[in-house]
C-alpha cells in the first residue's frame, strides 16, 4: 500500500513486552513516498519530542506522525541505498518533507552531502535495532 500517511495516522506502537511490536490492525509495510532531509549539529546534544537527547551520530529519524520507536526503512530512490532507522523525534516542518534523517542515516544514504533526497519509507515493526544493510545488527551481550 503506497501513499501519504494523514495526520493521526497511527501505524506502528512499541511494546513494553515485546520490542518491535505490531498491533494486528497495523500492516507491516506500509509506505510513504516524498522527501527527505537531515539535521545534524544544531540540534546534536538537544532534548527530541521523545524526550531522549539527539545524537547525530546515531540511525534515528523525525517523523509528523508515526509513533516513537517505529522502526523504518529508508530508501533513496536515486540510488537505492537503504537504512533502517528509529523514529524518536517529530517533524521536519519544512514544506512538505516526509521525513527527518540523522546525519548518520543520511549518510547511509549517501544523501548527507544533497542535503535532500526522494526516498520511500517502509514500516519494518519486526526490527529492534537500527541496521545498515551489510552491517552486523548490534547486540546487547
Amino acid at each position: 500500500m503506497l501513499g501519504m500517511l494523514a495526520a493521526g495516522d497511527v501505524l506502528a506502537q512499541k511494546s513494553e513486552n515485546a520490542p518491535g511490536f505490531c498491533r494486528p490492525e497495523i500492516q507491516v509495510g506500509t509506505a510513504q513516498n516524498g522527501v527527505a532531509s537531515w539535521y545534524g549539529p544544531g540540534f546534536h546534544g538537544r532534548k527530541t519530542s521523545s524526550g531522549e537527547i539527539y545524537n547525530m551520530n546515531e540511525l534515528t529519524a523525525a517523523h509528523r506522525t508515526l509513533p516513537m520507536d517505529t522502526m523504518v526503512k529508508v530508501t533513496n530512490k536515486n540510488n537505492g541505498e537503504t537504512v533502517i532507522v528509529r523514529i524518536n523525534d517529530r517533524g521536519p516542518y519544512v514544506g512538505k518533507r516526509v521525513i527527518d534523517l540523522s546525519l548518520a542515516a543520511a549518510k547511509a544514504l549517501d544523501m548527507d552531502h544533497d542535503g535532500l533526497g526522494n526516498v520511500a519509507i517502509t514500516v519494518m515493526c519486526e526490527n529492534t535495532q537500527p541496521v545498515v544493510p551489510g552491517q552486523k545488527p548490534a547486540t546487547n551481550a
